[in-house]
């Protein structure tokens, strides 16, 4: 049985959205995919939901090779958003990406107040360059990272209504450990698009400047302000760690898999000795499936 037929899934245009959802999903998050493939068939679908909407909205926000002035995806987005948020008090969208999030939200009851947060977020990265503090930064990763844990939650689920304010925290604070992993690894890139996420305040903290960053040279200033990002990355991921056991059995494999893959990021900097200006630092194929094998083994005693 197909993932969309064990979700029943069964109209035409449902599944044609839920389809586009976790082609976006299979293409450009491969380690949130292979970890989502350690659920059951029932759930995949929802989360690649949850996926595409992300990413169809990341894209409007970042894609390089757009025409569009940051004013005219300013309009874009806010049009789509707007769009969007209306569809899910309705309950039904026709658009080839939000008709699988409204139906997914439907289905587990998602609160609005997620997308609303992370709509917000996308839009600060159309203004925003540069974050003073870590407090400052919060407000951007909480929508851009944080509501995704909480939205997933709504889709796993735990093993007691009891739990679920203890599996929120875990939840949130997981997905900033992914988001500042990202920021970790990406300074390059996000230099080409005019922003710093390393909070300005830390990085003085070191002696560092937008200045030295944009000359993209690993100084050993820089390398001492990414050694305290990727401790608060690994941090964040020991604290959230015991909320996994709080889930469903069935999703614990997954997010497992995911926390060791993504905060696995950080591991990579440290191996390419934080030239992150020269090269990517990306969880080996390898790694992946090492991590992957062991846990779908393990993932189906629970189905």
């Amino acid at each position: 049985m197909d993932e969309l037929t064990a979700a029943g899934i069964t109209d035409s245009k449902l599944r044609a959205s839920y389809s586009e959802c976790k082609r976006l999903n299979a293409l450009h998050g491969k380690t949130y995919y292979l970890a989502t493939l350690l659920l059951p068939k029932e759930k995949r679908p929802h989360v690649h939901a949850l996926y595409g909407f992300a990413r169809y909205a990341d894209e409007i926000v970042d894609d390089l090779n757009s025409e569009l002035s940051e004013i005219e995806k300013s309009d874009l987005l806010s049009k789509w958003s707007d769009q969007v948020l209306a569809e899910i008090k309705v309950g039904s969208s026709k658009d080839p990406i939000a008709a699988a999030l409204v139906d997914t939200v439907n289905k587990f009851e998602i609160p609005i107040s997620y997308f609303e947060a992370f709509l917000h977020s996308m839009k600060m990265d159309l203004t925003v360059t540069e974050y003073h503090s870590y407090e400052d930064l919060y407000e951007y990763v909480y929508g851009s990272a944080a509501v995704i844990g909480l939205q997933m939650l709504c889709v796993l689920g735990t093993t007691s209504p009891s739990q679920i304010e203890q599996a929120k925290i875990a939840a949130e604070k997981l997905g900033v450990a992914f988001q500042l992993a990202n920021f970790i690894r990406d300074v390059g890139e996000d230099l080409d698009r005019g922003r710093v996420y390393l909070p300005v305040k830390e990085l003085q903290s070191h002696g560092v400047t937008r200045e030295m960053l944009e000359n993209k040279v690993l100084t050993p200033e820089i390398k001492n302000a990414l050694k305290d990002q990727i401790a608060r990355v690994r941090k964040l991921q020991q604290e959230a760690t015991p909320g996994i056991n709080l889930l469903n059995p069935v999703a614990r494999e997954c997010i497992k898999a995911a926390s060791e893959l993504y905060c696995g990021i950080v591991d990579e900097v440290e191996k390419i000795e934080y030239k992150i200006f020269d090269k990517r630092a990306k969880t080996s194929l390898y790694r992946r499936m090492k991590v992957a094998a062991p846990a779908l083994v393990r993932a189906k005693l629970f189905k």
